[in-house]
C-alpha cells in the first residue's frame, strides 16, 4: 500500500460524500448534465402545468426520480471507492505478513 494512493482514495471518498450530502439537500452542483437536464425539464413541466391550472403530479414524480437516480449513482461510486480502499489495505497487510514470515529463517 503506497500512502499516496491511499490518500488519493481518502480524498475521493471525502469528495463523493460531500457530493452525496449536497444532493440530499437538493443542491445542483454535484449533478451531471443528464441529471440537471432531467430536473430542469421536470421543473419547467411542473411550472407549465401550474400555469394551466393542472396537477403537477407527473412532474413531481420526474423530479423525485431524477434526484433518486443521482443519489444512487453517488452511493455506487462511494461503495466502489470504499471497496478499492479495502483492497489496497488488505493487499498491503498480506505483503507485510509475507515479509515478516520470510524474515524468520
Amino acid at each position: 500500500m503506497s500512502k499516496p494512493e491511499l490518500r488519493r482514495l481518502e480524498r475521493e471518498i471525502e469528495k463523493t460524500s460531500r457530493k452525496l450530502d449536497a444532493v440530499r439537500r437538493g443542491e445542483w452542483w454535484p449533478l451531471n448534465s443528464r441529471e440537471r437536464r432531467a430536473i430542469a425539464g421536470a421543473l419547467v413541466g411542473g411550472s407549465y402545468q401550474t400555469a394551466r391550472g393542472r396537477s403537477t403530479g407527473r412532474s413531481d414524480q420526474r423530479l423525485e426520480t431524477a434526484g433518486t437516480a443521482a443519489e444512487m449513482r453517488l452511493n455506487a461510486e462511494l461503495t466502489a471507492l470504499h471497496g478499492e480502499r479495502q483492497r489496497l489495505i488488505t493487499e498491503a497487510a498480506r505483503a507485510k505478513a509475507a515479509k515478516k514470515k520470510a524474515g524468520w529463517f
